[in-house]
């Protein structure tokens, strides 16, 4: 069983309006930047070239923008995440701050990649995602609610109804998708159960 604390059931936070369709994941996260042996780090550089010119300066990004530093939902339009299948992207995002995602779709690899971290990445209309998108960035102290339980996103005091595969909403809901945290859960049933098999040899410490 996995803990309280992995499940994902409710995500709140302010939220940061990224207005591009097909944003992919050299976008995200450059592959220049892929080199390190763990995903430490990749938080600094999300959307790394996005926000600059050529010459490095900064320019007009939500992510530069100061009213939106501490958010944490993205609110995206079409196809977010599409190109390579790099895991990398969420990492990036999550290590920037980034805990749930809202957007009209996104790229199937990606959305996956999302799950494993236990971050939400959830589905809305079009009309929806604009109109959240307009709603932060008119008011960047608004807070969003993502619930899955009910399947609806609530801001401003409206209810935007949203959608995820159910392994997804599942894996999100019971905290199933924290593979890691299932495993120390369970280590006395999988020591059991390792004990049964003739060829592992193995024996618990004690």
């Amino acid at each position: 069983m996995a803990s309280a604390d992995s499940r994902r059931a409710l995500v709140t936070g302010r939220g940061i309006p990224l207005c591009e369709d097909d944003v992919d994941t050299d976008r995200i996260i450059p592959a220049r930047y892929m080199k390190g042996v763990s995903f430490e780090g990749l938080g600094e550089h999300a959307f790394h070239d996005a926000r600059r010119n050529p010459a490095g300066t900064l320019i007009d990004h939500p992510f530069n923008d100061k009213r939106f530093a501490g958010a944490s939902i993205l609110v995206v339009n079409r196809n977010f995440g599409c190109g390579s299948s790099r895991e990398h992207a969420p990492q990036a995002l999550a290590r920037a701050g980034i805990t749930a995602l809202v957007g009209e779709s996104f790229a199937e690899i990606f959305a996956g990649n999302c799950v494993t971290l236990g971050m939400v990445a959830a589905r809305v209309s079009a009309a929806d995602a604009k109109a959240l998108q307009a709603l932060v960035q008119k008011d960047p102290t608004t807070s969003i609610e993502i619930d899955l339980g009910k399947r609806e996103v609530r801001a401003a005091g409206k209810a935007y109804a949203l959608s995820l595969p159910e392994s997804q909403l599942q894996a999100l809901v019971t905290g199933t998708w924290d593979s890691t945290g299932a495993l120390l859960a369970n280590e006395a049933l999988i020591a059991k159960t390792a004990a049964s098999l003739p060829y592992m040899g193995w024996k618990t410490a004690g």
